[in-house]
Protein backbone atom coordinates (compact mmCIF):
# COMPACT_ATOMS: atom_id res chain seq x y z
CA UNK A 1 0.00 0.00 0.00
CA UNK A 2 3.04 2.24 0.34
CA UNK A 3 5.22 3.44 2.87
CA UNK A 4 3.74 4.09 5.95
CA UNK A 5 4.51 3.73 10.28
CA UNK A 6 3.88 0.15 10.05
CA UNK A 7 6.68 -0.19 7.52
CA UNK A 8 9.11 2.29 9.28
CA UNK A 9 8.32 0.69 12.35
CA UNK A 10 9.67 -2.62 11.33
CA UNK A 11 12.72 -0.82 10.14
CA UNK A 12 13.50 0.82 13.42
CA UNK A 13 12.83 -2.79 14.80
CA UNK A 14 15.96 -3.63 12.88
CA UNK A 15 18.12 -1.19 13.69
CA UNK A 16 17.36 -1.54 17.14
CA UNK A 17 18.75 -5.51 16.51
CA UNK A 18 22.04 -3.38 15.38
CA UNK A 19 21.26 -3.62 11.64
CA UNK A 20 21.03 -0.48 8.92
CA UNK A 21 17.78 -0.84 7.35
CA UNK A 22 15.81 0.81 4.32
CA UNK A 23 12.22 0.41 3.90
CA UNK A 24 12.15 1.46 0.00
CA UNK A 25 9.18 3.30 -1.01
CA UNK A 26 6.94 2.08 -3.84
CA UNK A 27 4.92 4.39 -4.51
CA UNK A 28 6.84 7.54 -4.75
CA UNK A 29 5.29 9.34 -1.91
CA UNK A 30 1.69 7.92 -1.96
CA UNK A 31 0.38 5.26 -0.21
CA UNK A 32 -2.56 3.83 -1.58
CA UNK A 33 -5.22 3.32 1.00
CA UNK A 34 -7.93 2.38 -2.28
CA UNK A 35 -7.92 -1.13 -2.61
CA UNK A 36 -8.88 -1.08 -6.43
CA UNK A 37 -5.93 1.28 -6.90
CA UNK A 38 -3.16 -0.73 -5.27
CA UNK A 39 -4.39 -3.92 -7.26
CA UNK A 40 -4.04 -1.39 -10.57
CA UNK A 41 -0.34 -0.26 -9.85
CA UNK A 42 0.72 -3.43 -8.32
CA UNK A 43 -0.54 -6.42 -10.30
CA UNK A 44 1.43 -4.95 -13.40
CA UNK A 45 4.73 -4.41 -11.48
CA UNK A 46 4.35 -8.45 -10.16
CA UNK A 47 4.28 -9.11 -14.00
CA UNK A 48 7.52 -7.23 -14.72
CA UNK A 49 10.36 -8.87 -13.09
CA UNK A 50 12.56 -5.86 -15.15
CA UNK A 51 10.81 -3.78 -13.20
CA UNK A 52 10.98 -4.71 -10.16
CA UNK A 53 14.58 -5.68 -10.39
CA UNK A 54 14.81 -1.82 -11.08
CA UNK A 55 13.39 -0.45 -8.07
CA UNK A 56 15.57 -3.17 -5.95
CA UNK A 57 18.60 -2.09 -7.29
CA UNK A 58 17.90 1.39 -7.15
CA UNK A 59 17.01 0.85 -3.35
CA UNK A 60 20.45 -1.11 -3.32
CA UNK A 61 21.95 1.86 -4.47
CA UNK A 62 20.68 4.11 -1.77
CA UNK A 63 21.42 1.75 1.16
CA UNK A 64 25.13 1.13 -0.19
CA UNK A 65 25.45 4.52 -0.31
CA UNK A 66 25.01 4.90 3.99
CA UNK A 67 28.57 4.77 5.60
CA UNK A 68 27.47 2.24 7.91
CA UNK A 69 26.74 0.03 5.25
CA UNK A 70 28.65 -3.20 4.49
CA UNK A 71 28.26 -3.81 0.99
CA UNK A 72 28.90 -7.37 1.62
CA UNK A 73 27.08 -8.27 4.21
CA UNK A 74 23.00 -7.57 3.00
CA UNK A 75 20.03 -9.12 3.35
CA UNK A 76 16.68 -8.37 2.05
CA UNK A 77 13.43 -8.57 3.71
CA UNK A 78 10.09 -7.58 2.50
CA UNK A 79 6.26 -8.49 2.71
CA UNK A 80 4.18 -8.43 -0.24
CA UNK A 81 5.25 -6.59 -3.03
CA UNK A 82 8.30 -5.90 -1.20
CA UNK A 83 9.65 -9.51 -0.54
CA UNK A 84 8.76 -10.47 -4.62
CA UNK A 85 11.53 -6.89 -5.47
CA UNK A 86 13.77 -8.94 -2.85
CA UNK A 87 13.65 -12.74 -4.79
CA UNK A 88 13.84 -10.69 -8.19
CA UNK A 89 17.16 -9.25 -6.97
CA UNK A 90 18.12 -13.00 -6.19
CA UNK A 91 16.93 -14.13 -9.13
CA UNK A 92 19.12 -11.38 -10.58
CA UNK A 93 22.72 -12.70 -9.17
CA UNK A 94 23.17 -9.91 -6.56
CA UNK A 95 25.19 -11.20 -3.80
CA UNK A 96 22.41 -10.89 -0.92
CA UNK A 97 23.15 -13.03 2.53
CA UNK A 98 19.53 -14.01 3.01
CA UNK A 99 15.82 -13.50 1.55
CA UNK A 100 12.91 -13.22 3.89
CA UNK A 101 9.78 -12.63 2.26
CA UNK A 102 6.10 -13.39 3.57
CA UNK A 103 2.94 -13.46 1.59
CA UNK A 104 5.18 -12.99 -1.52
CA UNK A 105 5.63 -16.52 -2.92
CA UNK A 106 6.00 -15.55 -6.86
CA UNK A 107 7.94 -17.81 -9.30
CA UNK A 108 10.20 -15.91 -11.39
CA UNK A 109 11.60 -16.62 -14.98
CA UNK A 110 12.58 -20.23 -15.61
CA UNK A 111 16.04 -21.44 -14.66
CA UNK A 112 16.95 -17.67 -13.56
CA UNK A 113 16.36 -18.69 -9.42
CA UNK A 114 19.40 -20.59 -10.00
CA UNK A 115 21.11 -17.33 -9.67
CA UNK A 116 20.15 -17.02 -5.92
CA UNK A 117 23.40 -17.57 -3.80
CA UNK A 118 21.82 -17.29 -0.40
CA UNK A 119 18.87 -18.97 2.12
CA UNK A 120 15.43 -17.97 0.98
CA UNK A 121 12.89 -18.02 3.94
CA UNK A 122 9.01 -17.81 3.32
CA UNK A 123 5.89 -17.29 5.23
CA UNK A 124 2.40 -17.73 4.27
CA UNK A 125 -0.77 -17.93 5.54
CA UNK A 126 -2.67 -21.57 5.22
CA UNK A 127 -6.16 -19.47 4.33
CA UNK A 128 -4.51 -16.76 2.24
CA UNK A 129 -6.67 -16.92 -1.43
CA UNK A 130 -3.81 -14.84 -3.02
CA UNK A 131 -0.75 -17.15 -2.50
CA UNK A 132 -2.98 -20.09 -2.47
CA UNK A 133 -1.81 -24.30 -2.56
CA UNK A 134 -0.64 -23.73 -5.89
CA UNK A 135 1.04 -20.68 -5.55
CA UNK A 136 2.68 -22.62 -3.13
CA UNK A 137 4.22 -25.42 -4.62
CA UNK A 138 5.18 -23.75 -7.86
CA UNK A 139 7.53 -21.69 -5.90
CA UNK A 140 8.44 -24.43 -3.44
CA UNK A 141 9.26 -26.65 -7.33
CA UNK A 142 10.81 -23.71 -8.51
CA UNK A 143 13.20 -23.36 -5.59
CA UNK A 144 14.42 -26.82 -5.07
CA UNK A 145 14.71 -27.14 -8.83
CA UNK A 146 17.00 -24.57 -8.31
CA UNK A 147 19.35 -26.10 -5.77
CA UNK A 148 18.30 -22.92 -3.45
CA UNK A 149 18.76 -23.33 0.33
CA UNK A 150 14.55 -22.71 0.89
CA UNK A 151 12.16 -22.69 4.03
CA UNK A 152 8.53 -22.68 3.67
CA UNK A 153 6.59 -21.88 6.86
CA UNK A 154 2.54 -21.83 6.45
CA UNK A 155 1.13 -20.30 9.75
CA UNK A 156 -2.33 -22.15 10.29
CA UNK A 157 -5.38 -20.02 9.87
CA UNK A 158 -3.56 -16.71 8.50
CA UNK A 159 -5.35 -14.81 5.85
CA UNK A 160 -3.51 -12.48 3.34
CA UNK A 161 -1.26 -9.84 4.75
CA UNK A 162 -2.02 -11.33 8.34
CA UNK A 163 1.33 -9.44 9.45
CA UNK A 164 -0.54 -5.95 8.98
CA UNK A 165 -1.96 -4.65 11.76
CA UNK A 166 -5.70 -3.64 10.85
CA UNK A 167 -6.50 -0.15 8.71
CA UNK A 168 -8.76 2.34 8.43
CA UNK A 169 -9.66 2.03 4.79
CA UNK A 170 -11.26 -1.10 2.60
CA UNK A 171 -8.91 -3.86 1.80
CA UNK A 172 -9.44 -6.65 -0.67
CA UNK A 173 -10.87 -9.77 0.39
CA UNK A 174 -8.89 -12.66 1.92
CA UNK A 175 -7.04 -9.77 3.71
CA UNK A 176 -6.79 -10.31 7.35
CA UNK A 177 -4.79 -9.72 10.62
CA UNK A 178 -3.46 -12.35 12.84
CA UNK A 179 -1.19 -11.13 15.62
CA UNK A 180 -0.11 -14.31 17.23
CA UNK A 181 1.48 -15.58 13.81
CA UNK A 182 2.38 -11.78 12.95
CA UNK A 183 4.65 -11.43 15.86
CA UNK A 184 6.26 -15.68 14.79
CA UNK A 185 6.39 -14.19 11.12
CA UNK A 186 8.62 -11.35 12.99
CA UNK A 187 10.58 -13.90 14.98
CA UNK A 188 11.53 -15.90 12.55
CA UNK A 189 12.65 -13.19 10.11
CA UNK A 190 14.91 -11.84 13.01
CA UNK A 191 16.00 -15.84 13.38
CA UNK A 192 17.19 -16.29 9.66
CA UNK A 193 19.12 -12.91 9.79
CA UNK A 194 20.76 -14.14 13.02
CA UNK A 195 21.56 -17.16 11.21
CA UNK A 196 22.77 -15.32 8.04
CA UNK A 197 23.61 -12.15 8.75
CA UNK A 198 24.61 -12.19 12.53
CA UNK A 199 25.37 -8.67 14.03
CA UNK A 200 29.18 -7.59 14.58
CA UNK A 201 30.68 -4.98 16.65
Amino acid sequence: MGLSDVERRRADALAELGYVALAFDLHGGRYLGDPEEMLARCMPLLADPDRMRGIGHAALDVLRAEPRTDPDRIAAVGYGTGGAVGLELGRDGVDLRAIGTVNALTTGRPGEAARIRCPVWAGVGSEDPIMPPAQRDAFTAEMQAAGVDWRLVVYGGALHAFHHPPVDHPVVPGVGYHPRHAQRAWNDVVDLLAECLPVTE
